[in-house]
C-alpha cells in the first residue's frame, strides 16, 4: 500500500516526512519508510508530515541528546548548543514554525504533539469529531485563527508600540 500511495505522492510533487521513532518498527517497515521519504525528497510542492509512534517531549528528547553527543566527541561547544541548533536535530527541521493548531474533538489539550514548534501556534478547539472535520468546520477554524492578533509572545500593548514606529 505504501508503494502505491508513494507514487501518487510523487507525481503530484508531494514530499512525504515521517517523524517518529521508527526504529521500533519492522526492518522491512523501515526499509520502506525510507525509501519513500528519499523518493520524494526532492518534490517542490506540498510536504506531508506523517506522525508515526511520535510524540514531542521524545523529540525534544532525541534532539537535546544528538547535540549532547556531538559536545561529548568535541564537534561542538556547550555554548552552540542553542534554541537554533537544538531545532535544526527535531524531527521538522527545515519546516517553518505551526502557525495554527486545530484540535478535533473537544479536548482543550495539545497532547504532547509538536511541542516545540507550537510555542507560538494559535490553538482552536472544536467540539467536532475528526471523522466529521469537513471544510465548513475547518473555515470556521480558519475563521477563529484570522480574527486573532499573533503576538508571539508580546503583549497587545507591546504589538501597538512597534506597530506606532
Amino acid at each position: 500500500m505504501l508503494q502505491r500511495e508513494i507514487k501518487l505522492l510523487h507525481k503530484n510533487q508531494v514530499k512525504l516526512n515521517i517523524i517518529g521513532d521508527i526504529s521500533r518498527f519492522s526492518a522491512r517497515l523501515q526499509k520502506q519508510i525510507s525509501a519513500a521519504q528519499e523518493k520524494t525528497a526532492g518534490n517542490t510542492g506540498l510536504i506531508l508530515n506523517v506522525a508515526a509512534n511520535y510524540g514531542g517531549r521524545w523529540d525534544i528528547l532525541q534532539a537535546a541528546q544528538k547535540l549532547a553527543q556531538k559536545v561529548e566527541t568535541g564537534e561542538m561547544t556547550s555554548s552552540q548548543f542553542t534554541e537554533e541548533a537544538l531545532s535544526e536535530h527535531l524531527c521538522m527541521q527545515n519546516q517553518s514554525e505551526v502557525d495554527l493548531m486545530i484540535r478535533t474533538g473537544g479536548d482543550c489539550r495539545i497532547s504532547n504533539f509538536v511541542l516545540w514548534q507550537a510555542a507560538y501556534a494559535e490553538l482552536v478547539f472544536i467540539d467536532t469529531l475528526w471523522p466529521d472535520f469537513d471544510e465548513q468546520a475547518f473555515h470556521e477554524a480558519i475563521a477563529i485563527f484570522a480574527s486573532r492578533q499573533r503576538r508571539f509572545g508580546l503583549t497587545g500593548s507591546q504589538i501597538d508600540e512597534m506597530r506606532a514606529l
